[in-house]
């Protein structure tokens, strides 16, 4: 008898992907195996991202194109999760337009998987089971990593926030924090298997520990981490500039694991706009932290999250924002055009108070022409510099190079020799060329020793 294949498609963010790992972790321990694409897959599962319009529209088309499928393979079971299936729009638009999905289920009941699957195997009727709350944290989940040396580790889930533009707070519910012996215990056995490069996550991670007994935080918890024999990185995502205190600057500053990227999302220049996305402090104390995190880790790349065309926007608040990128000098900006999510203020607000969208664009443009001259020049400071390197892979868009990451997290591509597969290695290499997206340079030495177990690649997209 035939082996019963999964393929798990993911949008969105690394907590998706994690809770993708663990969907395929639940499947595995029922005797499923990876299937290399859609078409070969008796269960599909779509991890839904509803951060923006355009990662829902996405995974919509997706879930369209498989009625074709669905309509050949009508034993196939078709599943919906992630934080799509938390929005009750989402679940009407699937009633209506898509009856080939056989199961929805959210982001807080990902660990019932087995039982919703065996529920929709025997339903002739499309099952909808989505929690509107969250319950305790369940640890001790299965988990189907990714091949190679990085990892993933869930430290807290949910959002306290309430930023009037985002969805997140409604669909991942409110924050609730691992026991810290569960997330070290788990990095331990990351390192006894060969992981080396460790990303701890929460869509806040900054909160971390607050709501524990007693309270701990996430300076605590790295300093733990670093600890582990075995580890050679630590990284952490995503952070609030709000909570992101005088002690963690000081821990990673005294660290050598801790990588030297630090992720401060601002989102606004302007003060007004700041308030009225609830983001609960000024461009004033903004400033004063990436002061604060220059004097103490001057080795560290900035990076940010920037919305523009909020609604209410001026031309004023955006020549803040430009101000702000000018006096930060980010290494790199992620920056998007506001979209209006469900169930947020801010969405509201976009029918009474709309910036019209071939501003949105001009100001789009402009502010990615300024912050491509930045990084631009940041790279420069790097030519003829030493540095280690994580080898990812080879370059998607260059097969003849590898496409590697510093301890800073800056992209280095690297020549590459077919006969020597340097995948999941340390390299020393040296920086020979600085684009505005990533450096160019050359080995200088032998890789470093390397333990790490190769194991067979997970086809999740």
């Amino acid at each position: 008898m035939a082996q019963r294949r999964y393929f798990i498609k993911t949008y969105g963010c690394q907590m998706n992907e994690r809770d993708s790992e663990i969907m395929a972790g639940q499947l595995e321990e029922l005797g499923y195996v990876p299937a290399a694409r859609d078409q070969e897959a008796d269960v599909i599962v779509v991890n839904t991202c509803a951060v923006r319009g355009s990662a829902e529209e996405h995974a919509l088309g997706y879930i369209g194109q498989l009625r074709q499928l669905k309509a050949e393979r009508p034993s196939m079971t078709l599943a919906v999760a992630g934080c799509m299936a938390q929005e009750p729009g989402t679940i009407a638009w699937l009633k209506k337009h898509a009856p080939q999905v056989d199961l929805v289920f959210g982001t807080h009941n990902l660990h019932q998987l087995p039982q919703l699957l065996e529920q929709a195997e025997a339903s002739e009727e499309m099952v909808i089971d989505v929690w509107q709350s969250a319950g305790e944290v369940v640890e001790h989940l299965p988990s189907r990593r990714k091949d190679g040396v990085k990892a993933f580790v869930n430290i807290i889930y949910g959002c306290d926030k309430f930023c009037t533009y985002c969805i997140v707070p409604f669909t991942r519910g409110k924050e609730r924090s691992r026991e810290m012996g569960a997330i070290v215990a788990e990095v331990e056995a990351l390192a006894r298997e060969g992981y080396q490069d460790v990303t701890v996550l929460g869509q806040n991670v900054n909160s971390y520990g607050h709501d524990l007994n007693p309270p701990r935080d996430l300076a605590d918890l790295l300093s733990e981490l670093e600890k582990i024999d075995g580890v050679r990185w630590l990284r952490y995502t995503t952070s609030h500039p709000r909570d992101f205190s005088q002690k963690l600057i000081d821990t990673i500053a005294a660290s050598s694991k801790i990588t030297r990227h630090v992720h401060l999302p601002v989102q606004a220049g302007s003060n007004a706009i700041l308030k009225r996305m609830n983001r609960k402090y000024t461009k004033e104390s903004y400033l004063d932290l990436i002061e604060r995190v220059k004097e103490k880790i001057p080795d560290a790349s900035l990076t940010t999250d920037i919305i523009v065309g909020f609604p209410g926007e001026t031309e004023a608040d955006f020549e803040e924002t430009l101000d702000l990128i000018r006096r930060v000098r980010y290494d790199t900006a992620f920056t998007f055009i506001y979209s209006p999510r469900e169930k947020t203020p801010a969405a509201r607000w976009e029918g009474r108070d709309p910036v019209p969208n071939p501003v949105k664009k001009d100001r789009l443009n402009r502010l990615m022409a300024l912050q491509y001259q930045i990084s631009w020049e940041q790279n420069q400071q790097y030519l003829g510099r030493e540095l280690l390197v994580l080898v990812e892979g080879v370059s998607k868009k260059d097969h003849q190079v590898w496409a590697c990451r510093t301890h800073n997290n800056k992209v280095v591509l690297i020549d590459r020799d077919p006969a020597i597969d340097l995948t999941d290695r340390f390299v020393p290499v040296r920086i020979t060329g600085a684009k505005t997206f990533y450096l160019t340079g050359e080995a200088v030495g032998n890789p470093l020793p390397d333990s790490a177990p190769r194991r067979v690649e997970l086809p999740m997209a």
